[in-house]
């Protein structure tokens, strides 16, 4: 098999899809690779490195669409590329569907079949390719929000840890998954008032028996949330829904009455994030803010750690990159189904229940594909 590895083009994304060693591991099953010039430039991987590994260098991008059976990719596909792929190709990648209706028109109107590495499952009920992700983003969550809250950034001045003397922020945690637990940990790490919301008792208990007294857990009803958000100095939105767009759970007319200058950082910004008031960001100008709220929603946190994000995420997907090229992604979804849980689109089709629901279209399970 042929496979592509475009250079990513979202702003401010420096990961790439395979590092160097991931494409010795690819060559080495038999297949060829070719990697756009400078795509792992951003990780401190260069083009000598792919073409050392068995890579071979294209200048431009229109060559892997053109010619590629399967495209790895990081993060969605922009409209220049979508537009690009065909019938017949496969695409691995982070998609995002339900709070994108462009980008999955688009993919449906190519032709390709795409593989989501967010609704990738495991035996535990777990979602492996996105997990590392998580990692990274709910680990920077606590960064980036005691930097917000500095006064020159809009926020309340408060220092997340506090002072002898003087307390620390307030964090609220909504969620406690992948995000939740490593954003709670860090932020109680710099030593900041932490509690985590969450509606399942065994995932609180199993957080109060990791945490023990360094964090709090509140279950998490409407009245709660809401206390909680109004009092905090820090929100981090951490729910997933897999696949779906996540719900709304911070409104705007709560922003009124939470402290000024506080800041909401929402993590599950990919999915259409968690607070009303939420837009995607960028790097390039990552917070904005309504009502004296700071809000940080950028898109794609850890393109800002490339390195420490490409590969985690290769140490995940290369065992799936891996069976689809040996066997195709017919053969390789049938073989596995947590794989086949990360079909999303088919030729034209939506094969993600979530995504269909959410978007309004009609849904084609696995099962029912010919050809």
């Amino acid at each position: 098999m042929l496979i592509g590895v475009p250079k990513e083009i979202k702003n401010h994304e420096y990961r790439v899809g395979l590092t160097p060693t991931s494409v010795r591991e690819v060559v080495a099953h038999g297949h060829a690779v070719l990697v756009e010039t400078n795509a792992g430039a951003g990780i401190g991987c260069f083009d000598a490195d792919y073409v050392a590994a068995g890579a071979k260098i294209v200048a431009s991008p229109a060559e892997i669409f053109a010619t590629a059976d399967m495209v790895v990719k990081v993060k969605e596909p922009q409209k220049v590329e979508y537009e690009q792929l065909h019938k017949g190709q496969l695409l691995f990648t982070y998609l995002h569907l339900a709070p994108d209706p462009q980008q999955t028109a688009g993919l449906m109107k190519s032709g390709v079949t795409a593989i989501a590495y967010e609704t990738v499952t495991d035996r535990n009920g777990g979602l492996p390719l996105l997990a590392p992700m998580s990692e990274v983003a709910g680990r920077m969550a606590a960064q980036v929000a005691a930097a917000a809250l500095q006064k020159a950034n809009g926020g309340s001045g408060i220092l997340m840890g506090g002072v002898p003397g003087v307390a620390p922020a307030k964090v609220v945690v909504i969620g406690g998954g992948v995000v939740g637990i490593n954003a709670a940990r860090i932020a109680a790490g710099m030593g900041a008032d932490v509690t985590i919301l969450d509606k399942n008792l065994q995932r609180l208990a199993y957080l109060d028996d990791v945490f023990g007294p360094r964090i709090k857990t509140q279950y998490a009803t409407i009245d709660d949330t809401e206390s909680l958000v109004l009092a905090a100095d820090v929100v981090v939105g951490a729910v997933l829904i897999p696949g779906a767009a996540a719900p709304k759970l911070v409104k705007r007319d709560q922003l009124k009455r939470m402290k000024p200058g506080s800041v909401l950082v929402d993590v599950a910004i990919d999915q259409g994030g968690c607070f009303e008031t939420s837009h995607a960001t960028t790097h390039a100008d990552p917070i904005y803010i309504i009502d004296d709220i700071v809000h940080y929603c950028v898109a794609n946190m850890p393109g800002a750690v490339a390195r420490t994000s490409t590969f985690a995420l290769n140490n995940a997907t290369l065992p799936f990159t891996l069976a689809l090229a040996d066997k195709g992604w017919k053969k390789a979804c049938q073989d596995d189904p947590h794989l086949a849980a990360g079909l999303n689109v088919h030729d034209g089709q939506i094969t993600y229940e979530a995504v269909a629901r959410d978007l309004g279209l009609d849904y084609v399970p696995l099962a029912k594909i010919s050809g």
